[in-house]
């Protein structure tokens, strides 16, 4: 009986399996769109912080991986809206990803934002002695803009953080494009989805 009910309720709900890939679509490519056109609006920037070797990144060929970051956030981001050959375009992207984890944020460990209660900083699963002393330091922040600066003013919009740039967002990104790369862009909610019969004969969904 109760094992009946459950398949006939997911059967059910199986109509209903596209919207997931579809929330993720639209999280994600905001996301891209804006990274990607961060990037186009200040390219020279970015191929010179690609390049340097003292302040940037220092990879080679700065200019062809700026382009093709740039091009696979921007161009990507819309197709991910889209859903437009969503398995595809999900592969660039998370190269993206895995080059931004690797070259900018894995010295920095897991979190984004520096806090010492969490157990990916305190030693209970990893230990970051960076983010464990966050919390002197922007103690001693607050107390300096309490004395000199206009407090209430600079913290309207918002409480002052550490920032601590670790992988936690590119790693988030990273699985969630992994699962559209698996699962495609959903079941009535893409356009793969409409001209799925030529897209699979082409090896796409």
């Amino acid at each position: 009986m109760i094992k009946q009910l459950y398949a006939n309720l997911f059967k059910k709900l199986s109509v209903a399996d596209g919207i997931p890939l579809l929330l993720l679509r639209l999280y994600l490519a905001p996301v891209m769109i804006q990274a990607g056109w961060n990037k186009a609006s200040s390219f020279s920037s970015i191929v010179d912080w690609f390049g340097n070797e003292d302040y940037g990144l220092g990879l080679p060929f700065p200019l062809v991986l700026a382009f093709l970051a740039t091009a696979a956030e921007l161009i990507g981001g819309i197709f991910l809206l889209l859903g437009l050959l969503t398995r595809l375009v999900a592969i660039p992207l998370m190269v993206t990803m895995l080059v931004a984890i690797f070259t900018v944020h894995i010295d920095n460990g897991w979190l984004a934002i520096a806090d010492a209660s969490s157990w990916l900083a305190d030693g209970t699963i990893l230990m970051n002695d960076s983010v464990m002393a966050a919390p002197e330091k922007l103690s001693a922040a607050k107390s300096l803009l309490q004395t000199y600066g206009n407090y209430d003013w600079l913290t309207s919009s918002g409480s002052l953080v550490v920032l601590n740039n670790g992988i936690e967002f590119g790693a988030t990104y990273f699985v969630m494009l992994l699962v559209l790369f698996f699962y495609g862009g959903g079941r009535y909610v893409s356009i793969d989805y409409f001209f799925r019969p030529k897209l699979q004969d082409n090896g796409f969904r």
